[in-house]
């Protein structure tokens, strides 16, 4: 492949048991990947988590490796695992696991971006989605894996932030009118992916940034945090969802006039965080 499947960006001293991750901000689409596509540019982008990964680049800065994509969702799912293969765009698959998310033509090779658009006129070889699962899917969990292994041997437990960014009709969907629409949503599968401790603390650093947060509607959680999240073993992982009418132009792609206040209100939230695992109390700069 023409670059490698992530990339991390490690701080000079690593001082926390934090892992932020970001698995759909990637934005290289292959020359093979956009020929074989019926979408345009802005359309294929449409489900990917745009610009996350540069909301996020202060976390290394802040003591915490950053893990980030580099293919984009509509090319490889990382938040799905690899048995999650569709019938409905990859021919030959022998064992089918259907999910919910393969029947909605969400799976590891996704057949649909936003809005259920079609990616592709026909369908894969088996052979297509196998090699994209060993050149992409494959390394980036790899990382994910090393990182986290080596926060616990060096902290003694390691605590995984998975952020994403969530179309705003998603929250149209999921509130009803007159109620308070959440700007953050954390997902821990319902409590089973994250102990309670790490996600209040978490909540209560995006409420004290003035940021309403829901827990786990409309997003509880997939692929990643159910793999990794096992508190019983010193494993902690959290999805971490923000509305993307935050910080940019959802039709065009682009980030919007709020892309710095934003970022400077995530390194800070990272900050408190951060420093809170570590041991640190560090208050919040707008407290």
């Amino acid at each position: 492949m023409p670059r490698n499947a992530y990339r991390i960006e490690y701080p000079t001293a690593r001082t926390t048991p934090v892992v932020v991750a970001s698995p759909h901000s990637g934005r290289y689409y292959p020359w093979h990947f956009t020929r074989s596509t019926v979408l345009d540019a802005c359309a294929i982008r449409s489900s990917e988590d745009a610009f996350m990964d540069l909301l996020l680049a202060d976390a290394p800065v802040l003591g915490a490796p950053m893990l980030a994509a580099e293919f984009p969702r509509a090319y490889v799912d990382l938040n799905r695992s690899a048995d999650e293969l569709d019938p409905g765009v990859v021919s030959g698959i022998r064992r089918i696991n259907q999910t919910p998310r393969v029947s909605a033509g969400l799976g590891v090779i996704p057949r649909v971006v936003a809005n259920g658009r079609a990616i592709y006129r026909g369908k894969l070889s088996l052979d297509e989605a196998q090699a994209r699962l060993a050149e992409v899917w494959a390394p980036y969990h790899a990382a994910l894996d090393g990182l986290m292994h080596s926060a616990q041997e060096a902290f003694g437990r390691a605590i995984l932030l998975d952020f994403h960014s969530m179309p705003h009709e998603a929250l149209d969907a999921a509130f009803r009118p007159g109620q308070r629409w959440p700007r953050v949503v954390l997902g821990d599968r319902f409590g089973t992916s994250c102990d309670s401790a790490v996600v209040e603390q978490i909540e209560a650093a995006f409420a004290s940034a003035g940021l309403v947060v829901s827990r786990n509607t409309p997003f509880a959680g997939a692929f990643v945090t159910q793999h990794y999240g096992w508190p019983a073993c010193g494993w902690h992982a959290l999805q971490i969802e923000l509305d993307r009418l935050l910080y940019m132009d959802e039709r065009l792609i682009r980030p919007n006039g709020n892309f710095r206040n934003i970022k400077a209100l995530l390194t800070d939230v990272l900050r408190h965080i951060i420093g809170s695992q570590a041991g640190q109390q560090l208050p919040l700069a707008a407290e």
